[in-house]
């Protein structure tokens, strides 16, 4: 699959198994970021390479920082190579937010590629250019635009994934298929048994599905001014519950929460039928695991959270919510949404959670 950017034309190639990871770790000229986890799960794979061309990071929130972007900037500097060097980086969206970064700023920007190993990354954020950093309490408030130049992604490698994760995942995957439209939600309530039993042709279709899906958005709209905005749909919600809860409960999770909150707010307002919502909770609510007492905050917390996200424009409260589902979904950015409705959206999830 090729991703037209302003940048370049970058490439996803679909490995068939773990073995590309040798040759791709050889690359002369190259560093090399890999998370922690999968270090120790595939130590065997970068057992050569010199301790100076590898750097090993524990991917949490609390280091997708400038301080950690700014230590693998320094050791880039060291290759002899500069404006020619390559990076490698290999896991999930932390992973991919902090080198992505580190790609773009170094030397005003240096060959980068991608090896995502979550589904989440490898299903959504792998393509589009997005690279976002954490800013004290709050989430993605600095980044930059910029592509890797090539994103290998193996499946195979999402077996070893905790339940936890791979449920992270599948919250994007069926947001992709919601925002469909009726194929796209009669599609994932299809498959949405194979898709938790981890069914290899299964997951494989459903990402390269996700990716086609946001590829339309992101080749119209690279930077986020128009159309891909739309992707946000349930982030207003999701990025609050990541930051009340401080990452307890996984991105790919807080968005399939959002999802429902925000489904709630477009049936208050009338814009879709109760059957959507029933049907698109049944399927969300298969990925949601998660201990509710988490949520347990003061509306004062959701909205500090809501008011710091960089999709807020103004005083008044903005979201994307579905207004229309047909045979496509249609979904509109709302700049109207009140504290009201962020209230009875929250305690509408709760209930239906706790039922």
């Amino acid at each position: 699959m090729k991703i037209q950017s302003r940048f370049k034309e970058y490439e996803v190639i679909f490995e068939d198994n773990k073995v590309f990871l040798r040759d791709l770790v050889s690359e002369p000229n190259s560093e090399i970021v890999v998370d922690k986890n999968v270090y120790e799960l595939y130590k065997d794979c970068f057992e050569e390479i010199p301790s100076e061309r590898l750097f090993v990071v524990e991917a949490t929130e609390k280091n997708k920082v400038v301080d950690t972007a700014l230590d693998i900037c320094e050791k880039i500097t060291e290759i002899p190579a500069k404006r020619n060097a390559t990076l490698i980086s290999i896991g999930g969206g932390i992973i991919q937010d902090i080198t992505g970064f580190v790609a773009n700023v170094t030397y005003r920007g240096i060959n980068w590629i991608f090896v995502p190993t979550t589904l989440l990354a490898a299903c959504d954020s792998c393509i589009g250019g997005k690279t976002s950093l954490n800013y004290k309490k709050y989430k993605n408030l600095l980044g930059t635009f910029y592509p890797p130049d090539e994103i290998h992604i193996c499946s195979e490698m999402f077996h070893t994934l905790t339940e936890r994760d791979f449920k992270s995942g599948l919250g994007e995957v069926i947001k992709f298929n919601i925002m469909a439209g009726q194929n796209g939600l009669k599609n994932i309530e299809d498959n949405i048994e194979g898709l938790l039993e981890r069914k290899p042709q299964i997951v494989d279709q459903f990402v390269h599905s996700s990716l086609s899906f946001k590829k339309k958005f992101i080749e119209v709209d690279e930077f986020d001014k128009g159309e891909r905005i739309k992707l946000n749909f349930a982030h207003t919600f999701g990025h609050a519950i990541e930051v009340i809860t401080e990452y307890e409960i996984p991105h790919g999770t807080a968005v399939a929460i959002g999802m429902i909150m925000a489904n709630s707010i477009s049936e208050k307002r009338g814009l879709i039928s109760s059957d959507v919502v029933k049907r698109s909770e049944k399927v969300l609510l298969e990925v949601i695991d998660i201990d509710s007492k988490l949520l347990d905050k003061p509306l004062e917390d959701y909205m500090k959270a809501i008011r710091k996200d960089k999709k807020q424009v103004s005083e008044s409260l903005t979201a994307v919510l579905i207004s229309n589902y047909g045979e496509n979904g249609e979904l509109s950015v709302v700049h109207d949404v009140t504290e009201q409705e962020i209230d009875y959206a929250i305690n509408y999830f709760k209930k239906l959670y706790r039922a």
